[in-house]
């Protein structure tokens, strides 16, 4: 793997593609654990169109093992450094018949364990007894995304769509997109690959057309310290 071709990547376009990352039997033995797994609580929600985990990797602790192999920890290591961890964990599926779409967006809060006034710290909002804020700028900007895919990915069921370089203009309302001069670009990935990307990048995805499904574990790290008044609510060491 050229790290530095993905790094400048990351850097410049605000996102990347990795595949072979995981072996078929790695995603297979991820989803199996998935599939046993008692889904009541307030973190998960299925619907028809969408299953998600919230706090997943707490959640489900047995599969960090099996998330964190060999080639993501290097990854980690070697694209963004050793101090980081993770912060936020989600899974969801979008099956096949899926009607779900999401709208262009940047990824604009934070998990955090409590309600409370900072400076600079809001709106906030809160999900499913999940406090979330909008930080400053800084720790937006210090935070990036991987994306494990455990199905074929691509325009027909779902791939994120985004605007590269669009996370270098802050904070940047979808309502505002100068469509004469950005362009739109879908970033496919294989089975066992990862996309990774900084969360200001606009970015969205559309329905599923071809009836296949759509499963994706959503990892945001940092290595970043917050204000003493709170704590990341999800904060896990990568070891």
């Amino acid at each position: 793997m050229d790290f530095a071709v993905y790094k400048k990547e990351i850097n410049n376009s605000g996102f990347t593609v990795l595949n072979n990352i995981y072996t078929k039997k790695e995603t297979e033995d991820i989803a199996a654990i998935i599939n046993t797994t008692n889904i009541t609580g307030d973190t998960f929600r299925k619907s028809k169109d969408l299953f998600a985990i919230r706090q997943f990797l707490k959640e489900i602790p047995y599969v960090q093992s099996l998330v964190f192999n060999d080639n993501l920890k290097t990854i980690i290591s070697t694209l963004f450094g050793k101090d980081y961890f993770s912060i936020k964990s989600i899974y969801f599926n979008k099956p096949g018949n899926s009607n779900w779409f999401v709208a262009y967006h940047q990824d604009l809060t934070i998990s955090v364990d409590k309600k409370t006034e900072i400076e600079n710290f809001g709106p906030w909002t809160v999900k499913q007894n999940q406090f979330a804020v909008q930080p400053p700028i800084e720790i937006l900007e210090n935070i990036f995304t991987i994306r494990i895919h455990l199905d074929d990915t691509d325009e027909n069921n779902g791939a994120l769509k985004v605007i590269p370089e669009s996370h270098l203009k802050k904070i940047y309302r979808p309502e505002t997109i100068d469509w004469s001069t950005e362009k739109e670009v879908i970033c496919n990935v294989d089975k066992g690959g990862v996309m990774i990307m900084k969360p200001l990048l606009l970015h969205s995805s559309a329905r599923t057309v071809n009836n296949n499904n759509r499963r994706v574990i959503h990892i945001e790290f940092s290595n970043m310290e917050l204000p003493s008044e709170i704590k990341w609510a999800e904060k896990l060491e990568v070891n």
